[in-house]
């Protein structure tokens, strides 16, 4: 039995008479791992992301989950199975962090007590105070409280993959860094398949098992953090390879005695 739980197996999606966005793109995910795409902005990194719980649908090529190709699976049953990470959290403003929480297990039809102590179960999970933020509106958060409240959000009833686009893009250093982390213990405590979109390297290297390098549409780069660290061929992978190392070595020079 296969061990990927999403593969794209010649997959392309065109508008109209434009390029294709996505053109001829071919890998697999395999169960438990991280998976990092990395991109400019325009590349066909969300598209990709969209594709596996059908928000839209390729132009030709198969993609499946758990080996099924998902054209031949209802959407909306697909997207339950699916979590999704918003790029801006996405939270609905009229509900309190419980009622939000709460959608997907209200929508498969779990009673109220099952809901409520999933709800405590999550928040402590995702690193917030139960009692404290239970209650309150999207509005009265942080944006670092929002974005855990939408993980927990995309956890609530328990999926296996997660889907993330761009989850950490609008939060300070240091908030996207203890998320960026809790996001991975979670990856590991719960033994999920995790798609991340992020234009940030550095991320991607720290966070994920492997990265996939998405250009115009192809595919120039796929592999682990240690191999596209230890060079590849295409000038523009190397160009964001350049960035954090530059990093590193500023840093220890600032760390250099004077």
């Amino acid at each position: 039995m296969s061990s990927a739980v999403i593969s794209f197996d010649n997959v392309s999606k065109r508008y109209g008479g434009a390029p294709p966005v996505l053109d001829r793109i071919a890998f697999d995910v395999r169960r438990g791992k991280f998976l990092a795409i990395v991109g400019p902005s325009g590349s066909g990194k969300s598209t990709l992301l969209r594709l596996i719980n059908r928000l839209i649908d390729p132009s030709s090529g198969i993609v499946r989950v758990d080996g099924k190709d998902v054209q031949s699976t209802d959407a909306v049953t697909l997207r339950r199975r699916i979590g999704y990470v918003f790029q801006g959290v996405g939270l609905f403003p009229h509900m309190t962090v419980a009622e939000n929480i709460a959608i997907t297990p209200k929508l498969l039809g779990w009673d109220s007590a099952r809901i409520a102590a999933r709800v405590d179960e999550l928040l402590e999970l995702v690193r917030l105070d139960r009692t404290s933020h239970r209650e309150r509106l999207p509005a009265q958060l942080s944006g670092g409280e929002g974005q855990r409240v939408g993980v927990a959000r995309a956890i609530a009833a328990g999926p296996k993959i997660v889907l993330m686009d761009e989850p950490f893009g609008a939060l300070d250093p240091i908030t996207r860094d203890a998320l960026g982390e809790d996001v991975r213990r979670l990856h590991d405590t719960l033994g999920l398949t995790t798609v991340m979109i992020t234009h940030d390297m550095l991320e991607a290297l720290l966070l994920a098992d492997r990265i996939v390098v998405i250009r115009g549409g192809s595919i120039v780069a796929d592999g682990t953090p240690q191999t596209l660290m230890s060079g590849v061929q295409d000038a523009y992978v190397r160009a964001l390879m350049a960035t954090p190392r530059r990093q590193a070595e500023r840093l220890r020079a600032l760390d250099r005695p004077a």
